[in-house]
């Protein structure tokens, strides 16, 4: 069974396409076992760790004085959720994480509001999103409300350590993993989930500056079928050749193709956006469906919600490909692209390499689409837009 070190205001969710299961009106309900938020035991580190400068902080670097730890095992399910000193893990050298890539995450952010105040954004997004790639890696099911109240005492504990900046936050990493002590190929009956905070600004080193991509079929990110659809460590440690090549090619991400007709997917570990003129004339914001290699973002569905809401140009899910691209760049029907995440927000593209040749994406710095939607999105996050997705820790 895997160890660890000794110790030394929800509002109401939409029903939710394409994250996992279903919420109710009343927010998130589950009707299985599992552990209790009432039966967390705390035990606070005795000493504190200084606070970074989040001048040029790399992402995901320094961490906080404690973690969320829940153990299951098959044998007696669910322990009891602990809150404890930030340490390092012991698991089997066997663990089926570390050889058959058992293992899934999420990412999620508390921001801290002008007026003092932490909120999630949209945290039972993450949850849906999490028991859904917890079925798919066969690891057990967990009540979503209770490990989402889990980790509101955990940021709670941790409160000091959110940014008191409007350009930084505290990045919260749920992380679960298969500890079976064993080499079989099998579902784990043992499991390990916890979570980690760490301070964090700026996702790119280069800002909010344009970011720039290499499209290339010669890697392929996820496939029908697979687990693109799903928050697993194995994706994103797929990608990282691909990403160096990238860089050798002087590019800082990977637009990632698929298909025969390069249909245009993600981009590095981002949804994709295209703002455009369409065949048709129409003005458009674009982006590939959730038909199984798309992740199914956050900040993906929040702005397809906002750009609805605003009933100012169509908004729809569609297959895109690199040929619509170039024609659209040729015809100068182009107005935007950029990518969606929880770590960068909202990254404008301002160039694409591909087959060779150079594509420059129209990419205006002010009164652009991006940038509008930073502004609302961020205004939610740090509680200067008074929002339903909005979650008071």
């Amino acid at each position: 069974m895997a160890s660890v070190p000794a110790p030394a205001s929800a509002t109401s969710a939409p029903s939710l396409k394409g994250t996992g299961a279903e919420v109710s009106s009343n927010g998130l309900v589950d009707n299985i076992h599992s552990f209790k938020a009432s039966d967390l035991e705390i035990d606070l580190a005795q000493t504190q760790k200084p606070k970074p400068d989040l001048t040029g902080l790399a992402f995901g670097t320094v961490f906080t004085d404690h973690m969320l730890v829940v153990e299951w095992n098959s044998q007696v399910g669910w322990q009891r959720p602990r809150i404890q000193p930030f340490g390092n893990l012991s698991i089997h050298p066997a663990c089926s994480a570390l050889h058959y890539a058992v293992q899934l995450f999420e990412g999620m952010k508390a921001y801290r509001g002008a007026d003092n105040r932490v909120r999630l954004f949209r945290p039972e997004l993450n949850m849906n999103r999490m028991r859904k790639s917890a079925h798919r890696a066969c690891l057990p099911g967990f009540d979503r409300a209770e490990l989402l109240e889990c980790i509101k005492k955990l940021v709670e504990v941790d409160e000091e350590w959110v940014p008191h900046s409007d350009s930084a936050s505290l990045y919260i990493r749920p992380t679960f993993l298969g500890t079976e002590p064993s080499l079989g190929v099998k579902k784990p009956s043992q499991a390990l989930l916890y979570v980690i905070l760490s301070p964090v600004g700026s996702y790119f080193s280069t800002g909010a500056k344009p970011v720039s991509l290499w499209a290339d079929s010669k890697y392929i990110r996820s496939w029908k079928g697979g687990t693109g659809d799903c928050k697993m460590g194995g994706n994103y440690g797929a990608s990282i050749f691909a990403q160096y090549e990238a860089v050798d090619y002087g590019c800082q991400q990977v637009l990632w193709l698929y298909g025969d007709d390069h249909q245009i997917t993600e981009v590095g570990t981002m949804n994709l956006f295209l703002y455009w003129t369409n065949e048709k004339g129409e003005e458009e914001l674009a982006t590939p469906p959730l038909d199984g290699i798309i992740l199914p973002g956050i900040t993906r569905q929040s702005i397809l919600e906002l750009a609805q809401k605003w009933r100012e140009f169509k908004v729809c899910e569609r297959y895109l490909t690199m040929s619509d691209l170039r024609h659209g760049l040729k015809e100068n029907r182009v107005k935007e692209m950029f990518g969606s995440g929880t770590a960068c927000v909202v990254s404008p593209v301002g160039r694409v390499l591909y087959q060779g040749e150079n594509l420059q994406i129209p990419c205006q710095q002010e009164n652009s689409l991006a940038s509008r939607l930073m502004k609302e999105l961020t205004d939610i996050q740090y509680g200067r837009t008074l929002s339903e997705w909005s979650l008071l820790v």
